[in-house]
């Protein structure tokens, strides 16, 4: 393993950030899981974020750069924040789920320790990427301590009047529950994406549905997808695009070993395949191939720690078709997309995982960080991906 993340394990951090997340990535429809109400104080909050970013960029003496890129519809920042000035783009987001938190603690431990370090490998990193990060996509979400973001249909109708008379989109929570969406409405911004990074709100497009795009109607979508732009206009492709989520509860196919996290680089039918004739125009820009390599470059870190729960890696389901997704969208432009889905739920594992699930998805990072860095990762066999276990619900399940 790289020098460097032997660094990378500040597991203080952690413990002190570490969120509740809730719910999984591929969730069909607009049902989020109704867990406990448990509180979320000692987790980091929007205001402690900002505190931290502003710290690591102090201590980073220039090397770590933080802005805000946009606003919630609350009016939070969403805030950017980059490190390293190479010509490969890793773009990184976590929490565009409010309730799915732990990307957010690795983010900042990464980027600390990239923006404090020293060492050749911390500056071949810097000198080789660009890194990007949005630590909270959804912080009235994360304030809330739930998936949807906080809006309400007649404000998408009042920045969008062509939408007056149809029906909501079909990711729009206005539904009782712990959530009190009755009350409170908002929606899943993860289905807010389309590959058409110039689409225009259409009518005939809602209520729309899970295997179609999405509209780009939340600011909080329409803000990673300007970044996203930007970084195209500047420097000709987004590489790699990371999105960290969490999940409920799988085995690893074949075993009877929990999940710790599973990972995907498919999230929409390929162009040759049944089904995804519809993406046809995006073909020559999809490159599934390296999609594959950066999971593998993740899986073999991971690997790496020998027999223990780090290794009890799975594939997430291979079988959805997302392309209003932020990682259906991004991947159809071009982009090589990572899935991390976290395992479990803080409040079930207990204060003791805390610095484990963070280990874990800083570790996959750091896998893809060194491999985008010095290459390696083009000389990983793609078809070696089908061998990762896929997810099973029960356990010894095939």
């Amino acid at each position: 393993m790289n020098k460097l993340w032997k660094v990378l394990s500040s597991t203080a951090l952690a413990a002190s950030l570490l969120a509740v997340p809730n719910v999984g990535f591929a969730e069909p429809g607009p049902s989020p899981q109704q867990g406990e109400n448990l509180s979320i104080e000692g987790f980091i909050s929007y205001e402690e974020l900002g505190r931290k970013l502003e710290q690591i960029q102090k201590s980073s003496q220039g090397k770590v750069k933080v802005e805000s890129a946009g606003k919630t519809n609350l009016g939070r920042d969403i805030y950017k924040v980059t490190v390293g000035h190479g010509d490969k783009v890793v773009l990184i987001e976590s929490e565009i789920h409010g309730n799915e938190k732990t990307g957010t603690v690795a983010l900042l431990n990464i980027l600390q320790n990239l923006g404090s370090s020293n060492s050749k490998e911390a500056k071949k990193i810097l000198d080789e990427l660009t890194i990007v990060v949005i630590p909270m996509m959804n912080a009235d979400g994360s304030e809330l301590d739930r998936r949807a973001n906080d809006m309400d249909w007649a404000e998408v109708v009042a920045k969008f009047p062509q939408l007056a008379n149809v029906q909501p989109s079909w990711n729009y929570y206005n539904y009782p529950g712990s959530y009190n969406y009755d009350l409170n409405p908002g929606f899943d911004v993860n289905r807010d994406f389309n590959p058409d990074l110039n689409y225009v709100p259409k009518p005939e497009d809602f209520p729309g549905a899970s295997n179609k795009y999405g509209w780009y109607i939340t600011p909080e979508a329409q803000t990673l997808r300007d970044v996203y732009k930007e970084l195209k206009e500047q420097f000709g492709k987004v590489d790699v695009f990371i999105d960290l989520h969490h999940q409920g509860f799988p085995y690893v196919e074949g075993t009877d070993d929990r999940v710790t996290m599973s990972i995907s680089g498919k999230f929409v039918k390929h162009s040759n395949s049944p089904g995804g004739e519809k993406y046809a125009e995006y073909a020559e820009n999809y490159n599934y191939d390296f999609s594959r390599q950066l999971n593998l470059a993740l899986y073999n870190a991971l690997q790496e720690k020998g027999n223990s729960v780090f290794t009890n890696i799975s594939l997430y389901d291979q079988t959805i078709d997302l392309p209003g997704t932020a990682l259906g969208a991004f991947a159809l432009n071009g982009s090589g997309a990572v899935l991390f889905e976290v395992s479990g739920q803080t409040q079930n594992f207990g204060q003791k995982k805390r610095g484990q699930l963070v280990k874990t998805v800083e570790t996959g990072l750091m896998g893809i960080i060194n491999g985008v860095t010095d290459g390696s990762v083009h000389q990983l066999n793609p078809e070696k991906y089908e061998n990762i276990p896929l997810s099973v619900r029960t356990p010894g399940g095939l």
